[in-house]
Parts: C-alpha cells; structure tokens; sequence
C-alpha cells in the first residue's frame, strides 16, 4: 500500500513500464545533451566577442597591415585573426616578384575571406542543430510515452475491474511524467537555441562587417 501511494519522482519512474523508462531516460539525456551544448557556446561565445574586439583594436590602431600580418602570423588562433590572415594572405600571393598585382586580386581576396568566414560560422553555430530537434521533438516523445503509459493504466484497470482513484492515479502519474520530461526538455532548448542562433548571427555579422571594410582598405590600395 505504501508503495502505491509513493509519488516520488524515482517511484513513478520505478513503477513505470519499460517503454515509458526509455522513454524517460531518453529525454532525461537528451536535456542533459542540450545544457552541455548550451554551456559550451555561452563560453565558446564569450571567447569570439572578447578576441574580436581585441583584434578590432590592433587593426584600428594605426599599425601597417603587413606589420599586424607578420606579428599574428599566417595560422592565427583567434577567429577574426583567421579572416585577416585568409585576406592578407591572397594579397600577398597576388603579387608577382616585380612588385605589380596579378589580375583580379581583389575578387579572390574577398573569396578568401567568405571561405574562411563561412568555416568560422560552421564552428560557431556547431551543436545549435541539437537544441532545435531536441526543441521540436521532445514533447512528442514524452506524449509518445505518456500515451503507452496511459494505455497500459487503462489495460490494469481492466483486469483489475476496479476503478478506483487510488488505482487510477498511479499508473497516470507514471505516463504524465514522461510529458513532463519532455516539456522540461524543450523548452530550454528552443529558449537558447533562438538565443545562442542570435548570438552567433551577431557575431558572424561582425565579421562579415569587418571583411567589407578591409576588402575596402584593399580595394583603395589596388587602384592606388
């Protein structure tokens, strides 16, 4: 009887048939997943701002590109210093030994760029598809398993032919827990990931703003 009477949430869990358990722990480790994700990117985030307004101040500073170029080298580990390099790089190359520019230098330089903008928006947004399925998908898997817990409540009540709350309620319990994971689930993960898909939009709009206007810099160099 005290058993039955138990609405702990490791007792709804134990009394819980094996489908609503995998159920359970199924979303139990996919909300796990999700905050690992969510932690990973907030610090992964944290670090791209704060390294791009460090490297916005050495580029804006007055220091000769090539100067910058040879102090940060052609493999830089910062973000934005991976763009500059991509650029500084194809200038480089565009020129030939007697000093004049190969045709069409300033196209493939701002291909360098998007190339290495687009890898760099790749790594930002890694992991971002995980909260949007786990958003989306969650409640129907905790409903998945709310309705077979449900159903075999209902299938107890028929052998028993007893339909008193006190057996009623338990085996409900157990299936709207699963629901309950499920919600639990996602919405954190719709929460950050409209969050974290802001963030790294901002930050890659950066970037991009930061290779338009070095593309210009170029660009009056070239027709100079």
């Amino acid at each position: 009887m005290e058993a039955a009477t138990d609405f702990t949430m490791w007792a709804l869990f134990a009394r819980a048939t094996l489908t609503v358990k995998f159920v359970m722990i199924m979303l139990i480790c996919a909300s796990g997943w999700c905050w690992a994700v969510v932690v990973d990117k907030m610090i992964q985030y944290r670090k791209a701002r704060a390294e791009a307004a460090r490297f916005d101040q050495a580029f804006w500073s007055g220091e000769p590109l090539d100067a910058l170029f040879d102090k940060i080298g052609a493999q830089p580990g910062g973000r934005s210093e991976r763009i500059f390099a991509a650029g500084m790089t194809e200038w480089r190359r565009s020129h030939r030994q007697d000093g004049a520019l190969i045709a069409g230098a300033q196209a493939r330089i701002d291909r360098s760029m998007d190339v290495a903008i687009a890898k760099e928006t790749g790594e930002l947004q890694k992991g971002l598809p995980v909260l949007a399925t786990v958003g989306s998908t969650a409640p129907f898997v905790g409903l998945f398993g709310t309705v077979w817990g449900i159903m075999n409540a209902f299938i107890e009540i028929a052998e028993q032919q007893n339909t008193n709350l006190a057996v009623v309620a338990p085996g409900i319990a157990e299936a709207l827990l699963a629901t309950g994971l499920g919600l639990l689930a996602a919405i954190p993960a719709v929460i950050f990931y409209n969050k974290l898909s802001a963030d790294s939009d901002r930050i890659v709009g950066g970037y991009e703003a930061f290779a338009d206007e070095f593309a210009t810099i170029l660009s009056r160099q070239l027709d100079s």
